[in-house]
């Protein structure tokens, strides 16, 4: 059985990338402080009381998942943008996109006595399409510890490789063993699934996940964080919840209204600002890299 590697929380970006390409899954480790825990509880707490256990075995009947987390706490705005999370998440999705976005947002609650997970791969969100990329790069923030006992993420390090029906000897799965305030990082390719929480205490997590710029998000961010919300974010934030080009001539729209009062064709960013037309198709960059593309197939 393969260990996952522990990293500094400030570890080298490459660094970060090349462990995960090889083994699927790492930990930083004390990413954030018990303060930082205690005011990001005080945040979303009354949100996950709120949730209602699951209502398969899959998501987990003693599980509970909370989320739209971008609006609803600052202190997961901080932890969507981490630069220490975004900067090794750009360079290992760099081979199959112009941009990344925010994919997921969830606080996820293993109560005692829920089972453990069925091991699969997030990519399969997208069915088994895509073999033949990596289109994730996924984190789960430990709020409190992560044992064996009380549900660990099972993962399958070195598993990303292996075809979809393969099937998972036990020997070879390990546990995201991590104190609260370290940050699991993984990949839609690794074979993963949540643990069995045989503990009297709730173990939970948050789960914060990128994706490619041109892939539907699992959470559907525009509904979960409209124009009229989404204005209140950082520029950065916005254009990771998908208020951007994902690349050339991906992500324009027309907006509603009468004839000639709004520009035919204008970016995302245009429902947060109607006063910049400064864009519509994307970049001259954005041109040249699907130019380039187009090129290569001929």
């Amino acid at each position: 059985m393969t260990e996952i590697k522990h990293l500094a929380a400030d570890a080298d970006p490459q660094i970060i990338s090349d462990t995960l390409t090889r083994d699927g899954a790492l930990v930083l480790d004390n990413a954030v402080d018990a303060d930082f825990l205690a005011q990001l509880r005080a945040e979303t707490d009354p949100y996950m009381d709120a949730t209602a256990d699951g209502s398969d075995d899959f998501t987990g009947r003693l599980t509970t998942r909370t989320g739209g987390l971008l609006m609803r706490s600052e202190k997961c705005r901080e932890i969507i943008g981490d630069p220490r999370i975004l900067a090794p998440c750009e360079k290992f999705l760099a081979p199959y996109c112009e941009r990344v976005q925010l994919h997921l947002t969830q606080i996820i609650r293993i109560r005692p006595g829920q089972g453990a997970q069925p091991i699969h791969r997030d990519r399969w969100a997208w069915g088994k399409h895509l073999a033949h990329i990596e289109p994730q790069f996924n984190t789960i923030w430990a709020i409190t510890d992560f044992t064996t006992e009380n549900g660990a993420t099972r993962v399958v390090p070195g598993s990303t490789k292996w075809q979809d029906d393969e099937q998972i000897p036990p020997e070879q799965i390990t546990q995201a063993e991590m104190s609260a305030g370290s940050v699991l990082i993984y990949s839609g390719s690794v074979f993963h699934g949540g643990g069995e929480n045989r503990t009297q205490s709730d173990r939970i997590g948050i789960n914060i996940t990128y994706t490619l710029g041109w892939l539907r998000q699992e959470e559907n961010q525009y509904l979960s964080s409209p124009p009229e919300m989404a204005k209140t974010l950082s520029p950065e934030l916005q254009q990771l919840a998908g208020y951007a080009m994902g690349q050339y001539a991906l992500g324009y729209y027309t907006p509603p209204g009468a004839p000639g009062v709004y520009p035919e064709l204008v970016p995302p960013e245009f429902a947060l600002n109607e006063d910049d037309t400064s864009a519509t198709m994307g970049t001259a960059a954005d041109l040249e890299a699907v130019s380039q593309i187009r090129r290569s197939k001929h």
